[in-house]
């Protein structure tokens, strides 16, 4: 059979989620992805022993209202556990301090020179009750809303590591709104998605001073972070199992061509064959689509290409001990000369790792003007420096590079929409919903094609 009701491009876990609302609401669905392994970057694996996923990560906004947990209360068959994050840490010379989350709390971080801290929190109030009475930050760097030049390196750096963590990139293409809301401090909730009543997603005045209120009056932010307990394949193995038959997969199967006529999606085209279908999901990248359209306009072309990436780096070490060093729940930050996010994944489920051992993933933003091989060795380098006497613990290393976000949140980039020029042709994941991060933002992406889906009563309400 070559005919179906629906075919969606890619099997990561947007795709995924976009077969499951489909296949549920009643359509018969193909399900193409060109490599082995479905998931993507929501996968875990063994090696030598050790469960790692692909790449730590921190599930976001996963309360009611949330668009994974709106997802999984409307369309999963079961729910996987989750565990609370934990908290956010800073690492330096003397240990770990936590995130500041308010006014307070950058006042009296010491490990930042005392007027770096006061110039930080005014320029921070300044922004945000610009931003609370209206003003789009979005294009507003946060290069430019501190007076950069006067700021010491160690304050240049911690700037520039939480940017590129947030949006991918530097202090120079990170908005001060990025800052704001990308991880996940700001919530909405995807019901006015659903009922058509928030189409442009723009952050409404009560959550701006809501923010606003916290910060100014020390009230520490609930992350609202969470873990999956079984690792990022819980979730995984909790959308496939949910698939209904009528949903058919086929792996290792590359598409070559989105079949078109009359600016019209047909159907895709195949070494195996050809496959036709009313409606098309494109879960891959947004910015490689014009590889499989050829009659895009060319204003469309262009503004895919304005779609920015970055790489990252995870490098996960199994250590023969416990070493104390990670005794917590939650991540660090280093961000002194090559800055990295850590996370101890081992703490949450000791099965990760072999009994009395621990497994943690190290994240680094790789610099594409240099070699992999020599990024590699300075990240790993930089974790024997920052830990001195780690290398006598090692047990096992693995490295993977992967692109966390299919297009980052800078400034003068481009987020695609989920309707594209073509018709019947759609697209989902971290490139079309710039809202959180990781899971949460591709999981936006779906709600954003269930609610234009609905208006064109393709599926029901």
């Amino acid at each position: 059979m070559n005919n179906y009701d629906s075919i969606v491009i890619g099997g990561g876990v947007s795709g995924l989620l976009s077969a499951l609302v489909l296949s549920k609401s009643g359509k018969n669905v193909l399900l193409l992805e060109k490599n082995r392994n479905l998931g993507n970057n929501c996968n875990s694996y063994l090696v030598n022993g050790y469960q790692v996923d692909t790449g730590p990560h921190a599930i976001t906004q996963l309360h009611s209202g949330g668009p994974l947990r709106y997802l999984m209360e409307n369309y999963f068959d079961y729910v996987p556990a989750f565990v609370d994050y934990g908290d956010y840490f800073i690492r330096d010379a003397y240990g770990l301090k936590e995130v500041p989350t308010t006014l307070k709390g950058y006042l009296t971080m010491d490990m930042l020179p005392k007027k770096d801290r006061l110039i930080i929190a005014q320029s921070l109030t300044k922004m945000l009750l610009s931003w609370q009475f209206g003003t789009d930050l979005s294009n507003i760097s946060v290069y430019q809303c501190l007076p950069w030049n006067t700021l010491s390196s160690d304050t240049k750096e911690f700037m520039d590591t939480f940017s590129y963590f947030l949006s991918g990139k530097s202090a120079k293409e990170t908005s001060v709104q990025r800052m704001f809301v990308g991880g996940g401090f700001i919530e909405e909730d995807i019901e006015k998605d659903i009922t058509y009543e928030n189409s442009e997603h723009n952050l409404d005045t009560f959550k701006r001073v809501s923010y606003v209120s916290r910060l100014l009056n020390n009230n520490k932010v609930n992350y609202n972070q969470f873990y999956p307990r079984n690792g990022l394949k819980a979730i995984l193995n909790a959308i496939l199992y949910s698939l209904p038959e009528t949903v058919e997969i086929k792996t290792n199967t590359a598409v070559e061509q989105i079949i078109t006529e009359n600016n019209t999606a047909k159907g895709v085209l195949t070494k195996e064959g050809s496959y036709f279908a009313d409606i098309i999901i494109y879960s891959a990248f947004a910015k490689d689509l014009p590889k499989y359209v050829t009659d895009l306009p060319l204003s469309y072309v262009s503004d895919l290409n304005r779609i920015k990436q970055s790489k990252a780096l995870t490098i996960w070490l199994g250590l023969d001990e416990e070493f104390e060093e990670f005794n917590y729940i939650g991540g660090e930050v280093w961000f002194k000369k090559k800055p990295f996010w850590a996370m101890p994944i081992s703490n949450y489920n000791k099965s990760f790792a072999p009994e009395g051992k621990k497994l943690v993933g190290f994240m680094f933003s790789i610099d594409e003007n240099n070699s992999l091989e020599s990024e590699k060795l300075e990240a790993y380098n930089t974790i024997l420096r920052v830990y001195p006497g780690i290398n006598k613990h090692i047990d096992m290393i693995h490295n993977q590079i992967t692109i966390p976000e299919k297009a980052s949140v800078a400034i003068n980039g481009f987020i695609a929409e989920t309707v594209t020029p073509i018709k019947n042709l759609y697209l989902v994941g971290t490139d079309v919903d710039d809202r959180s991060m990781g899971i949460t933002r591709a999981a936006y992406s779906v709600v954003k094609l269930i609610t234009v889906l609905r208006k064109k009563e393709i599926i029901d309400s």
